[in-house]
This record gives C-alpha cells, structure tokens and sequence, in this order.
C-alpha cells in the first residue's frame, strides 16, 4: 500500500514502542505534526523552546533507559538542538533527533531556513543522515534506533526534507536492521574476565571505580552484588554515582576535582583500580602520571575507543557493563 512519508514515520515511531516525543512545530514539519495529531499512541511534549525540549528528552531517555525522541523544524530549529545533542553525546544518551529541512531541490540554494544540520552536529552525534530518497526513509528511521540504543549510546540526527515526508511510497518498515560497519560487541571475553578476577584475589587494596556506563546499561544491582561478593570497596565517577548507594557501607564517595578527599586518597594508595564503564576525562585524573601512581588497572568498557585512551590499562575487556558484570560474580564464585 502507498501512503506518504509522514504516515510511515507515525508508524515506525509505533513499531519502534516510541511512546512521548518532544516535538516543537515549524513550517518543514507541520505536515509531520498533523499526521501525528490523528493518533493517541504518542504523547507529544510541547516545550518552549527547543533547547528546552531536547533536555527534556536527554532526561526522558536517561530516566527510563528508552531512546529519547526529539521533531523540530529546519533553520533554527535545528541548530537550537547543538548544546542537547553535544550533551547526549559525551554523557553516551540514546536520542533519535528529527530535524525538519528544505525541499530537496533547494538543498544547497540558502533556501528560507535551510542549513547543513548533518554538517553541524557531525562531530558531535554518533551519526547523522538526510533522508534522500522515499524509499529509504523506513531504513533509514530503523538504523537511527538501532545505532542510538546500540554498543555505545548517544544521539542520531535525522533530516527531512518536506518534499520527501509528502511523497508517496511502500508503507513498508523493515523488522530487523543490517549494517556491515555498524556491529557492536555482544560477548565478553571470560579470559580477560578470569584474569581480572585473578587479580582482584591477590591485590591487598583493590577499588571499583563505576562509570556512567554502569547506569547506562541498568546494572546497578548487578554491580552492588559484585561489590558485595568481592568486599572490594566503591569510588564512583559524577556519572557513576548511584551505582550503588550511596549510604551502602562500601561507598566511599566521588572521585576526582568534584570529588572527597577520601574517595581520592584511595586512589591514590590502591594496588589495583577495577574500572567500569568510565572514559578517564581530566576531571577524574587531573595530571594523568599521578592518576593512581600504585595501581594496575582492570577497564571494562562497551566502547573499545575509550580503552587505553587516556590512562593505559593493564586488562582491556570491551563489553556491556551489564554482561560483564554478571559474568564477574559468577565466575568469582567458580
């Protein structure tokens, strides 16, 4: 059956279990609005100002663990996302953010409100597209999701251009997504996790230290029952915090320039820092050749990128925070 682009876009936001989007009207996406307005499925938030929105959406995404869903229009509207998208970015928040744009064949005129959106937030979302064709659009919205909420999360940018969202096409929208540079890890290497073990039994002052990553794949209680297995105690990243509780006997508190003195003079004496889920930034080790001068460090990360990136690491495991961990405890008790 053939039906416009709007009306597969409602559908794959409903395939997709997108239950609130954070929409702000504008002339390129009026027509998405409207064909949105015909549904009761989607709750649309209305802010007043799309910076507003997507910060709304950054928070509906990092409180639920669902992708957050952004729809503004082109021109300002668009570029009104920059700071959000920068954000979900660094702090690794699944979004999906729909931007209206110009009709195709005025792409690249300095038509009314047209600007290069996929150009400017390149360098600061995981990826980026503007939909060129019909028939692509259904792949195209599938991808997004996929890689938003996939391996590493963060934010997708998505352009439509006004001519292509009124076109008629397939009402077609694909179950499954393949992309042949796109594969995120999905095991954990139990040798690598066996010599962090290892090396957590023999240290005489061994610390976890929890990441953002931690929270990110909802492994809080996974993580709590690893810290309490072991009795190793906990420092946490800004990010990390809430990885366990903070009231929890083994917490000692945030580490870094925003952290507790005692939380840092443990890194400093440890003998071996078991890293979850943490990028190492500057404000976590300062000066980087006094970053826990007495340790060997174990990193678990779902990102192989962020290993050794900044503090080199003596056990690299590229994992789920999630996986890893229960992987941990019951390999601990082998």
């Amino acid at each position: 059956m053939k039906v416009t682009g709007t009306e597969l876009f409602v559908k794959a936001l409903k395939e997709e279990g997108v239950t609130t989007l954070f929409g702000y009207p504008g002339g390129c996406v009026l027509d998405i609005f409207d064909e949105l307005y015909k549904q009761n499925e989607i709750d649309i938030i209305l802010p007043r100002h799309e910076q507003a929105l997507i910060h709304a959406a950054d928070g509906y995404a990092r409180s639920t663990g669902k992708v957050g869903v952004c729809l503004v229009t082109s021109g300002p509207g668009a570029t009104n996302l920059v700071t959000g998208i920068a954000t979900a970015n660094y702090d690794s928040v699944p979004l999906v953010c729909f931007t209206g744009q110009v009709q195709t064949y005025l792409i690249g005129n300095d038509a009314f409100q047209e600007v290069d959106i996929i150009g400017i937030t390149r360098s600061i979302c995981k990826y980026g597209v503007t939909v060129r064709r019909r028939e692509d659009l259904g792949r195209i919205i599938k991808e997004a999701f996929y890689i938003a909420s996939t391996g590493k999360p963060g934010p997708v940018v998505v352009d439509l251009p006004k001519d292509i969202m009124l076109e008629l096409g397939s009402d077609g929208y694909p179950k499954e997504v393949n992309l042949r540079s796109y594969k995120p890890n999905q095991n954990v290497h139990i040798g690598q996790i066996k010599k962090a073990l290892e090396m957590i039994i023999n240290a005489e002052k061994p610390v976890f230290l929890a990441g953002g990553g931690v929270t990110i794949s909802r492994a809080n209680k996974e993580f709590t029952k690893l810290a309490e297995l072991t009795k190793v105690p906990v420092v946490t990243t800004i990010m990390g915090k809430g990885a366990i509780d903070t009231s929890h006997p083994l917490y000692i508190g945030n580490i870094g320039m925003h952290g507790s003195y005692a939380a840092n003079q443990v890194i400093n004496e440890c003998d071996l820092l078991f890293s979850i889920g943490t990028r190492f930034n500057d404000r976590v080790t300062s000066m980087l050749e006094k970053f826990a001068p007495k340790a060997k460090i174990v990193h678990i990360d779902i990102d192989s990128a962020s290993i050794s990136k900044n503090v080199v690491v003596d056990v690299p495991i590229v994992a789920d925070a999630k996986q890893a961990i229960k992987k941990c405890w019951k390999n601990y008790l082998l």
